[in-house]
């Protein structure tokens, strides 16, 4: 059942937002060889680097969350703004900027001027999905680039892996997304490392306790004493977010949060919450409930404040704001 209503709300969201005028799947009908070429830097990006799917999938939620998705995360800074990617939850840790450029660049041969860097960071995105063995899913293009950036709203608006649930609920609330969309889009940590400094608090003296946290697997707090120990040269060590399958887009993930095997304390935070834990237990039990769950807010958070019509620009590198 949660699978027909799935679809018939996805079809129902996409279709009011096309009415709206917003957003177009022929947008670019002049530059037909854009999902070709968009997949094509993203495989040969995943031939080179086998943590960038996820990481471009990240840079995408980074996007969207900050000012809606307009593509402030791929400015550099000028005179007159600070970008975002010195941020807390984005330094040193947001990565993909150069696989987006070779991309652009790769478009803007084919079609000067055309397509934003907005709309190829919410093709990549769909794509790393797509290429690491998850759904596909129609992309309603035509965003516009935004003109600037926000490092406060990039401070403030990011979930962390150090919050309660019901502060990153919150947090998915203010730009229109809900309970379902938080557990869905958590799903995207099925694929992809993260640093042990992210976690590490699990592990050693939890809340103050002397003792690793209560809710992590005992046999997986061993081993990750082992690559993140309790010394401050550890802190960027990586580690999988599902160690079962790291580069597979799966729903091995749910699996591991019913079994306590969540890296980060706000992924296992879903089981502490009837409503979050029963949609983690549905995942866990069918992978195209999921699939077609994490499509369809995927689909909702690249529709978060998106510049459409004369507003904004085609930036034509990614990094720099047109003069």
């Amino acid at each position: 059942m949660h699978q027909k209503n799935t679809i018939i709300f996805l079809l129902v969201s996409l279709s009011s937002l096309l009415a709206n005028g917003q957003l177009d799947y022929y947008y670019y009908s002049s530059c037909p060889n854009l999902p070709m070429i968009v997949r094509y830097g993203v495989w040969a990006a995943m031939k080179n680097d086998t943590r960038i799917a996820a990481s471009l999938l990240r840079l995408h939620f980074h996007d969207c969350f900050v000012n809606g998705c307009d593509g402030s995360v791929l400015l550099d800074d000028t005179k007159t703004f600070k970008g975002e990617k010195k941020a807390g939850p984005n330094r040193n840790s947001v990565r993909g900027f150069d696989v987006i450029d070779n991309i652009k660049a790769d478009v803007e041969r084919a079609c000067p001027s055309t397509v934003s860097c907005v709309d190829i960071l919410t093709l990549a995105a769909r794509e790393a999905v797509f290429l690491s063995g998850g759904p596909n899913w129609a992309v309603a293009l035509g965003r516009r680039d935004g003109v600037t950036a926000n490092l406060k709203a990039a401070n403030e608006n990011l979930p962390t892996p150090f919050e309660p649930l019901a502060n990153i609920t919150a947090k998915f609330a203010v730009v229109g997304l809900d309970l379902r969309d938080v557990v869905a889009l958590s799903g995207a940590h099925t694929i992809g490392l993260a640093q042990c400094f992210t976690f590490k608090n699990r592990l050693f003296n939890f809340k103050g306790t002397g003792q690793p946290d209560p809710n992590l697997d005992s046999s997986l707090a061993s081993s990750l004493k082992t690559s993140c120990p309790n010394v401050d040269k550890s802190n960027t060590n990586l580690n999988s977010l599902d160690m079962v399958t790291t580069y597979q887009f799966d729903n091995a993930y749910y699996k591991n949060l019913v079994n306590n095997g969540g890296l980060l304390e706000s992924d296992q935070a879903l089981m502490g919450d009837p409503q979050s834990a029963a949609i983690v237990n549905d995942y866990s039990m069918y992978p195209y409930l999921f699939y077609n769950e994490f499509s369809a807010s995927m689909v909702k958070l690249g529709n978060i404040g998106v510049i459409t019509g004369q507003n904004g620009q085609i930036r034509r590198k990614c990094s720099q704001v047109n003069l």
